[in-house]
């Protein structure tokens, strides 16, 4: 299961409480809430996973470290990305640290990972990553999303670009893993059911410095899709414009290809950009009205995906918890309340579908500059999003998850 000692090491590292083992044995029936966060804080996806630490930081500060009446204890693990080391450190946050419940993980890759995990020792987890089939073929009874499947917001994404935006031929650019793959493959179904033709997908590397040669690949087309995590969307931004393409070449994006923790590392090069998201910091809601100021003082940029994913996770957590009266040491009990939860949230209302992922508005965001920096500005809102679209549910998972493969590329040119 990994080195104990480099385990208590990085959790010390975030700044966050620890509990020694027999410590964490002595409060398992005690007054002492103890929740799990993993997020990647290193390489190319660390701006997300420090934004999920901070954002939970100041959830709980807001609550002098108290949710729904009892004391909370934080263990944050860093798996980087990786599936065996996902697995290892959960194990241990369950068996040593006697977790009750688990946020995050960050990525597809962990979240696949922690199927087996979650099931054996009956831990609910309120999940960030946006894997497909943990809410669809594979349903995780011990699993809710407060955010969305991967393919959710690029479901509407697609929708826009082809009734709004009016495009007829597009090309895809993704990072290539799964949620990559199940984003881009949720964009072009519904680009090609409305009409459209996807006739180039590019797939990158999830570490690429060098994002020249998928830039010089782009065909003549009426916009691209872009599909990335962390901040490749920001490198791969800067280079199309370096390339001289941003007045001739409009780009569209995922829910985090332009988030605004790289956001704020742009210039004009990012302005006029449109993506879907479920979150925007100027989404106009009491909670992000408080939100926004807070994470902004602190830290000096406004929020986004990732930072608003954790903090929606722990409001998810927390109203659990109330229904249950704080008592979170029932598993089946708090997990039943997760699923049943409809809860304000900086996002809106979020209630969960029968496979546990969210339902909820999505938004069309535009990269505008306001009080000199820039913000993801909403310029449309479409209301309670399924997962499934405005596909039949039964239909939609009989066929195969979103990937590489499928749906099938038939338009492809070159």
């Amino acid at each position: 299961m990994g080195n104990r000692r480099d385990f208590l090491q990085t959790t010390a590292a975030a700044g966050l409480t620890i509990a020694l083992p027999g410590l964490a044995r002595a409060q398992a029936a005690g007054d002492t809430l103890r929740i799990g966060l993993m997020a990647v804080k290193s390489g190319p996806l660390a701006s997300g996973g420090i934004d999920m630490e901070r954002a939970l930081n100041i959830y709980l500060a807001e609550r002098d470290q108290m949710m729904a009446g009892r004391k909370v204890q934080v263990f944050f693990v860093d798996a980087g990305a990786k599936a065996d080391v996902a697995r290892a450190k959960v194990a241990e946050l369950c068996e040593v640290q006697k977790i009750h419940a688990l946020l995050g993980p960050q990525t597809a890759i962990e979240l696949l990972a922690l199927d087996e995990v979650t099931r054996s020792h009956k831990l609910p987890l309120v999940s960030t990553a946006a894997a497909e089939d943990v809410t669809q073929r594979k349903a995780n009874p011990w699993l809710v999303r407060p955010t969305a499947s991967s393919a959710q917001t690029a479901h509407v994404m697609a929708d826009y670009c082809a009734k709004t935006l009016k495009y007829k031929r597009m090309a895809l650019v993704a990072d290539d893993f799964p949620y990559g793959h199940e984003t881009a493959a949720g964009f072009q179904r519904v680009f090609e059911e409305s009409g459209g033709k996807i006739v180039q997908r590019i797939y990158t590397p999830l570490v690429t410095p060098d994002y020249s040669g998928a830039v010089g690949q782009l065909a003549k087309v009426d916009g691209v899709f872009l599909a990335f995590a962390g901040s490749n969307g920001f490198r791969f931004i800067r280079q199309f414009a370096d390339a001289g393409l941003r007045d001739k070449l409009p780009l569209v994006g995922s829910m985090t290809s332009l988030d605004e923790s790289v956001l704020r590392n742009m210039g004009d090069e990012a302005l006029g950009i449109h993506t879907a998201s479920w979150y925007s910091a100027d989404l106009a809601t009491p909670a992000n009205a408080r939100f926004v100021p807070d994470f902004r003082k602190a830290h000096g940029y406004d929020p986004g995906f990732y930072a608003a994913a954790m903090y929606i996770s722990a409001e998810v957590l927390e109203s659990a918890l109330k229904t249950v009266g704080g008592k979170a040491s029932d598993p089946q009990a708090l997990m039943a309340a997760l699923r049943k939860s409809h809860t304000q949230t900086l996002r809106g209302p979020v209630r969960f579908d029968e496979y546990g992922n969210a339902v909820g508005d999505v938004l069309i965001r535009k990269v505008e500059r306001k009080d000199g920096r820039l913000v993801n500005a909403v310029v449309k809102t479409y209301p309670n999003v399924s997962q499934f679209w405005t596909h039949n549910a039964r239909q939609f998972l009989a066929n195969p998850v979103y990937s590489r493969d499928w749906p099938p590329a038939r338009n492809i040119e070159g």
